[in-house]
């Protein structure tokens, strides 16, 4: 009779906390938002370029493209009604992964912006990426000719920061140990 009693009662408990988790759940307000992951649209002066320097020289990986036709660019406000053609690169296999969509607009005159320090325009300024070995980076981006703009900073402990640019001058902020 005793284990009967036990028995009930770790099966009352059960079902009890499961009854209290769903209408905890119930409550719970939903998500604002779906992914909390951020795609950056990059535009390029050439996008062969700017592929070959984030592919080879930071690591992302491309993960296809898609084409925005001049009506639907002008009717999103995105351009006067140039079309053009988006590559994306991951950075990572993860659904969560980072996502930047490199392009060119053609016609659509696009200007440099000064990119000789994060304060020298307004506007987004950089991207930071946090690698896992900042020597291995260095050594991969000294294979493809990209030179960091100082030495690395150390930040604390083995954690240290290095800025690199695109072919473009955007700053790329990398930080992670040096091993």
């Amino acid at each position: 009779m005793r284990k009967y009693r036990i028995h009930v009662l770790v099966m009352v408990g059960i079902v009890g906390g499961g009854i209290i988790m769903a209408a905890a759940q119930q409550n719970s307000p939903k998500a604002e938002f779906s992914r909390t992951t951020i795609d950056l649209g990059l535009i390029v002066s050439d996008v062969e370029k700017a592929a070959k320097f984030y592919t080879e020289a930071i690591g992302f990986t491309e993960a296809g493209g898609f084409d925005v036709p001049a009506q639907m660019a002008g009717d999103t406000g995105l351009t006067d009604n140039h079309p053009f053609q988006v590559r994306v690169f991951a950075l990572g296999k993860e659904p969560t992964a980072t996502n930047l969509k490199i392009m060119t607009i053609p016609g659509a005159g696009s200007k440099k912006v000064d990119n000789q320090y994060i304060g020298s325009s307004l506007g987004f300024r950089y991207l930071t990426i946090t690698v896992a070995d900042l020597t291995k980076t260095m050594e991969r981006l000294r294979q493809h000719g990209v030179a960091p703009v100082r030495e690395p900073y150390r930040l604390g402990g083995n954690n240290y920061l290095i800025l690199v640019k695109d072919p473009d001058g955007n700053i790329i902020e990398l930080i992670g140990p040096k091993q």
